[in-house]
């Protein structure tokens, strides 16, 4: 093995050096940065140089990839990027123009700012985010990261049997709506509809049990709505506690993986004047979470 595996906090982030990741993967090192993310959920690597196509052969290793969500809900405008299975985290349009601050892919783009985790809204979610940084602001910008295993963990056992066997729809105009961004055309909403997901999983690397909750999550099913709202929330500002969160503080060059089957994330400010481009890939979920035993 040529990688080194260093926590910058315990059970929690991780940096991995010694590698480059344009290069063909060695089974070995696939099988030790598996085992990182397994432990310690966010993993880090510094100074990287890579391609879409790179980016998305590197994320091929660990699992079948998503294709992005935001061809579906953003039709009829020019795409930056040309590969599907990159999701454009930036602040430019499809000519590499920073976006007008009334521009409707860059209200719905704002919604990123909220706690979530990646493709909960699909039937098949995400496992495995890999967001690859190619230009960051001068400042500004972190990416914070809360661990969603050691939130559950920490929940008193009242409230772990209160959630055990709860089911939570997911829909991501429910997030977006939360920001008053609702102008999406009928065939774009019937394009994504909402999908059941438990709010307790086990995480199929550690073995670990977790919460599963994000701004996505719209309400309990079979609750009534104010009361599965008011308990999501609860959930998620336990969850979004100074100690369950780390932030990233991006460079040029800096690949991020997190799982998000454990995880929530969000972005942070900054001065959208300012171009910041970002690209990620996400790996599929083996099923939805309704199939996996809580």
């Amino acid at each position: 093995m040529s990688i080194t595996v260093k926590p910058t906090r315990p059970q929690f982030f991780a940096e991995i050096s010694g590698i480059d990741l344009a290069q063909p993967l060695k089974f070995a090192d696939r099988d030790a940065i598996a085992a990182a993310i397994d432990r310690y959920a966010v993993v880090v690597f510094h100074d990287q140089k890579l391609s879409d196509d790179q980016q998305i052969e590197f994320a091929g290793h660990f699992g079948p990839i998503h294709s992005s969500a935001q061809r579906a809900r953003h039709r009829g405008i020019k795409h930056r990027l040309a590969r599907d299975e990159i999701a454009d985290i930036s602040n430019l349009d499809g000519d590499s123009k920073v976006l007008d601050v009334d521009n409707r892919r860059r209200l719905d783009w704002l919604a990123n700012r909220l706690w979530h985790t990646d493709a909960s809204f699909r039937a098949v979610p995400g496992a495995l985010s890999m967001l690859y940084a190619h230009v960051v602001p001068p400042e500004g910008g972190d990416t914070e990261f809360a661990d969603l295993r050691a939130a559950y963990d920490a929940l008193p056992d009242k409230m772990k049997t209160q959630l055990e066997g709860l089911v939570a729809e997911h829909s991501i105009w429910h997030s977006r709506g939360q920001l008053g961004v609702t102008k999406y055309t009928p065939e774009e909403i019937a394009s994504l509809p909402p999908v059941p997901q438990r709010v307790v999983r086990t995480h199929p690397g550690s073995k670990r049990k977790t919460l599963y909750v994000a701004a996505h999550a719209s309400h309990i099913i079979g609750m009534p709505i104010a009361d599965g709202r008011l308990l999501l929330l609860d959930l998620i500002e336990h969850a979004t506690q100074a100690k369950f969160v780390h932030a990233h503080t991006w460079k040029q060059g800096d690949l991020v993986i997190w799982d998000n089957r454990c995880t929530m994330h969000r972005a942070r400010p900054f001065d959208t004047t300012q171009v910041r481009d970002l690209r990620r890939v996400t790996t599929r979920d083996v099923a939805s979470t309704l199939e996996q035993a809580a």
